[in-house]
């Protein structure tokens, strides 16, 4: 028999399979879900930092277990995480925009969005190349995608979402994680405030975990190269030079 919690485990593990694969039926070739790769190349992504406390312990875990990730990065919150921004770069992660706010980008109006995008870039691109948009809560449509090309950004969403933002489950986002990534896979997890404590445990979990099946964690930016690399190989547009 099925208690609450294992029902609502399994509806937020049908959420998840299902939120992800609606929006990518539906998508654009701008948004990348994952990277077409038979590589065991994988993207860790954090969204709604920087934070003065969990972040810099998310770091220490990076660090120590020697990963890269691509941070999306609240506007709002760069002023008084400078340090913590700074370390970001100079440890090798990646910067993303993420707007002003932790809210549905989609529910913004044009100019609202037009506003927060640009705020937000002018904020975090003094600490490092951002190449790379995140619609909050994942929801995005052509007009977003059409205002984000002057900045040269991409717009990615993910492929292996666990809902840790909305489910305070250690146990089920490190399941949901191991249960669902395949070669090209782009997690996300979130940074932010202190009740998402779980990112840390959850990466210490996950991490080591797919390190022994032979995987490796990139920057978006390169998961997104070998991908491409691959496809132009399968084309018959790159050279092999023995």
């Amino acid at each position: 028999m099925v208690g609450l919690g294992g029902l609502t485990a399994v509806s937020f593990f049908f959420l998840s399979r299902l939120f992800s694969r609606l929006l990518e039926r539906g998508t654009s070739d701008e948004v990348l879900f994952h990277a077409d790769t038979r590589q065991k190349v994988i993207a860790l992504t954090i969204d709604d930092g920087p934070h003065a406390e969990l972040t810099p312990e998310i770091l220490d875990v990076l660090a120590e277990l020697q990963v890269r990730a691509t941070f999306f990065i609240i506007g709002s919150q760069v002023p008084g995480n400078e340090d913590v921004m700074r370390r970001l770069v100079r440890e090798g992660h990646e910067l993303g925009n993420h707007l002003m706010d932790d809210q549905r980008s989609i529910t913004l109006d044009a100019d609202e969005f037009a506003r927060q995008l640009a705020t937000a870039h002018a904020l975090i691109s003094p600490y490092g190349p951002v190449h790379w948009f995140r619609p909050g809560s994942g929801f995005y449509n052509a007009r977003m995608l059409e205002q984000i090309r002057p900045f040269h950004y991409r717009c990615v969403v993910g492929s292996v979402y666990p809902y840790d933002a909305q489910f305070h489950s250690v146990e089920f986002a490190t399941g949901y994680i191991l249960g669902n990534v395949q070669p090209g896979a782009i997690i996300v997890l979130h940074d932010g405030d202190c009740e998402r404590q779980g990112t840390v445990e959850i990466l210490r979990r996950i991490i080591p975990a797919l390190q022994k099946r032979g995987y490796r964690f990139l920057t978006l930016s390169a998961l997104a190269h070998i991908a491409d690399r691959q496809s132009m190989r399968q084309d018959g547009l790159v050279l092999e030079i023995p």
